[in-house]
């Protein structure tokens, strides 16, 4: 068996479920934000439905090959997406419900020693939230910390109620203060929480968790691990070196640390039997570093991208994840490797750092089926004729409070500015409408833009199409780059996207979009 093999759940005191399927559909306390935006949903599914016949024309113009205008073809390029996600939130047929206290702490962290962190219930990764697809999770936080706060479900599509952004879906949590957070997650996958205010600070000092929505029927007989890959920036005595969005973490792609982790850990060994098949669940929560992931011997497939799952796996020896982005990997254990030990590397960087390493063991099982599910993501060909929607260009300049702003289209955003709670939406998505968003990287630095409430899919690169079958929430922009994304919202409200780089982040690189 797999040593850590996944993190803690939390305990019986912080988390309990009830099945709701008896209830006889009683109201449920603080439900009302997301009864509302479930209904905002709806009526935007209902705005944007055709009627059957017209729908069934449209399908089958869609595939006759017939050339179409710019209009026809984006609602072609929509029906095209259809079954990908599901449009509506669910009515939860199960609450579970957590308690998560952010606060400082002490923790065993690295080889074990005594270290001052921010935590979420006192551990750090923070505990991992598990609920099946179609459980509605109720979080009661409370903010222990210095520093107002908020938790942001990174990758989640809740209601926009729930999405954590401060002066945008909710106020601040102040200290001492209490919120419950209440969704149903649509889609099964791996997922992270984190503060989105001061997050360059407050994620660094070891504030995110991971939340687990498992499949409805999850596969049998496969181990699963959690690889929350972080760094840490240690000053000469081992503490945390407490100076944060430097000069110098603007001027280059944010704070690298110079110890790097699994789990809270430095190489940690793990163990695993001839035959086995595992799961791994790999999460990017440092501020700015980027990993890429060399399994070297080993031959893992990828099954899953930001979450969502991929309509084949594909081969995954090296697999880079930017600040954001997530990992699934299949891995089957070779009958043959009793007795030895695999090293895994992040080769990112010129000098590979060992980052975890796993050691065949024991007697050999019969490897089980996979038995995880196909993603249904588009092809999107034709979207190459299309002129984007919006263009956002990103680059720096002098000035603010730290010396450097980045900026999207020379604008600046920030959540502790004065009067942030008025922040306009500059970018409008019409729900149900392909869109196509075009990000040019006028800098010399790495950008993995984010955006909130959506799904996305690469359509080019420097101007070349590329044919990527995944969908994304966060994607890495190389210096001087250009990509092309495409995405059919269907959540209305205004969402966040931004720059992953914390530093980027806190000194301007972000924006809103509405969704309407």
């Amino acid at each position: 068996m797999p040593q850590h093999a996944q993190l803690p759940m939390i305990d019986d005191e912080h988390v309990r479920s009830r099945d709701v399927s008896r209830e006889g559909g009683r109201p449920r306390p603080r439900v009302l934000a997301a009864a509302v935006a479930a209904a905002m949903v709806a009526a935007a599914a209902a705005a944007v439905a055709l009627p059957g016949l017209e729908r069934w024309q449209l399908r089958q113009r869609c595939r006759s090959g017939a050339s179409v205008d710019d209009a026809t073809l984006r609602q072609c390029l929509a029906l095209e997406a259809e079954g990908a996600f599901e449009a509506s939130e669910r009515n939860g047929r199960r609450i579970v419900e957590a308690a998560i206290r952010a606060a400082p702490a002490t923790v065993p962290m690295f080889d074990g020693r005594a270290f001052d962190v921010w935590a979420y219930n006192g551990q750090v990764p923070g505990p991992t939230l598990r609920v099946r697809r179609g459980d509605t999770l109720r979080v009661h936080f409370t903010n222990g910390l210095p520093q107002p706060t908020t938790i942001h479900w990174h990758g989640v599509r809740v209601p926009n109620a729930m999405d954590g952004v401060p002066g945008v879906t909710q106020e601040p949590v102040q200290p001492g203060q209490t919120f419950v957070y209440e969704f149903t997650p649509r889609e099964a996958g791996t997922f992270w929480f984190h503060p989105h205010l001061r997050s360059s600070e407050q994620v660094e000092r070891g504030l995110y968790g991971v939340l687990i929505v498992e499949d409805e029927a999850p596969a049998a007989h496969v181990e699963e691990m959690i690889w929350v890959l972080d760094d840490w920036l240690l000053d000469g005595t081992g503490r945390l070196r407490e100076s944060f969005i430097t000069r110098s973490d603007l001027a280059h792609d944010g704070r690298w640390g110079n110890v790097v982790t699994v789990s809270g850990k430095v190489r940690p060994r793990f163990s695993a039997r001839p035959g086995q098949r595992l799961r791994i669940r790999a999460v990017d929560v440092a501020n700015g570093r980027v990993f890429a992931l060399d399994f070297g011997e080993l031959r893992p497939q990828i099954i899953a991208q930001d979450g969502m799952y991929l309509p084949q796996p594909r081969p995954a020896s090296r697999v880079e994840l930017a600040p954001g982005n997530r990992a699934d990997f299949d891995l089957v254990i070779p009958s043959d490797a009793v007795g030895r030990t695999f090293v895994i590397h992040d080769r990112f960087t010129r000098t590979p750092i060992e980052l975890a390493s796993i050691t065949v063991e024991g007697e050999a099982v019969a490897t089980p089926p996979a038995g995880h599910p196909s993603g249904t993501v588009p092809a999107w060909a034709e979207a190459s004729r299309l002129a984007p929607d919006h263009e956002l260009r990103l680059n720096a300049r002098a000035g603010g409070p730290y010396g450097i702003e980045w900026t999207i289209n020379a604008a600046v955003m920030r959540h502790d500015e004065p009067g942030h709670h008025h922040h306009e939406a500059p970018y409008r998505l019409d729900a149900g409408r392909f869109a196509k968003i075009r990000f040019i990287n006028d800098s010399a630095r790495l950008h993995p833009m984010h955006i909130h409430g959506m799904f996305f899919k690469v359509l080019a690169r420097s101007g070349s199409p590329v044919d990527e079958p995944a969908w994304r929430d966060t994607v890495l922009m190389r210096p001087r780059e250009s990509i092309d994304i495409g995405v059919v919202p269907v959540d209305l409200g205004r969402w966040m996207l931004h720059c992953h780089i914390l530093e980027h982040a806190d000194s301007g690189m972000m924006t809103l979009v509405e969704v309407r």
